[in-house]
């Protein structure tokens, strides 16, 4: 599993998941104000048992931010941006069987099957 500290921007696909492995913490999903304040009263998400899955599955910013008082100061946030993924049509006259064809085709197929796992670590 990678480890990763003080993330600030990753892109993924639309319906990718992301899990949020964590002991005594919390992760919430927040407004970008929010985000930017490092506080939230009413998050859009909220879960604190740990081991969080969270699909995501629109388009456009997610912001998260740990819940647990000082650690989003302490870089434990990030902003997870979800692209749209465009059908890929081969040209009239390429045939399906082509290389060209075939990588569009596992490219689609490796961003509908892709979990991200997060590890926080308060240094």
């Amino acid at each position: 599993m990678r480890e990763i500290h003080n993330l600030q921007l990753v892109g993924l696909w639309k319906s990718s998941t992301v899990g949020f492995r964590y002991q005594k913490d919390s992760v919430l999903e927040v407004t970008q104000e929010e985000y930017e304040k490092c506080r939230s009263s009413h998050p859009i998400f909220f879960s604190n048992n740990g081991n969080t899955l969270f699909t995501l599955d629109r388009p456009g910013l997610f912001y998260f931010i740990s819940g647990v008082s000082g650690h989003c100061e302490r870089g434990l946030k990030m902003i997870i941006k979800v692209l749209e993924l465009e059908p890929i049509t081969p040209p009239a006259n390429q045939s399906l069987s082509s290389p060209s064809s075939a990588s569009s085709n596992a490219l689609g197929f490796a961003a509908s099957g892709f979990m991200l796992v997060l590890v926080f670590m308060v240094l």
